[in-house]
């Protein structure tokens, strides 16, 4: 089973060509709450949460937890990578590392994703070597089944939940397809 807590956090920030990784800091509350209400990240989430509650919930620096990475370019935060062992998410993710990813929609389409996650899983690899790490996503959420493909991840299953069809994938060390 994989367990996120004896990992040192937070890291260093985990440099790649044109990427941070890094906590979160006091200068992403704005970016958090634009990621958090924005209707088209949250297309295949649930919907976007109000603004005003937001803003109430995230009154100074956003919240600090290991496995939560903020993903920056050129000092701004464009989006944030989890890597987490959450329960009651979904069954088949329980006891095992699971990867998400929100970024900004003007992020999108730029290799930023591909470029932030593949250093995330480089990170968890050289902290538990071995370890696999599982995905879910809507089969809906096209772009994100893309980026999963291109991760390495590979299928696992397909079910319902939430109202939508999810697929279910697994990463293992040395996956990465380019």
């Amino acid at each position: 089973m994989t367990d996120l807590e004896p990992v040192a956090w937070p890291p260093a920030p985990i440099k790649t060509e044109r990427l941070v990784l890094r906590e979160p800091e006091a200068r992403d509350r704005v970016a958090v709450i634009e990621l958090l209400a924005s209707p088209e990240v949250s297309t295949y989430l649930g919907g976007p949460r109000p603004r005003d509650e937001l803003e109430r919930e995230i009154a100074g620096a956003p919240g600090r937890r290991p496995g939560l990475f903020t993903v920056d370019l050129d000092g701004s935060m464009i989006g944030q990578i989890t890597l987490t062992q959450e329960t009651g998410h979904l069954p088949q993710a329980a006891g095992k590392a699971e990867l998400g990813y929100l970024f900004l929609p003007h992020a999108w389409g730029r290799g930023y994703a591909a470029e932030a996650c593949a250093a995330a899983l480089d990170w968890f690899t050289g902290v538990l070597p071995g370890e696999p790490v599982v995905l879910a996503t809507q089969t809906a959420n096209v772009r994100s089944m893309r980026l999963a493909a291109k991760l390495g991840f590979t299928e696992v299953e397909r079910f319902e939940a939430y109202g939508a069809e999810q697929w279910f994938g697994m990463w293992s060390p040395g996956s990465l397809s380019n």
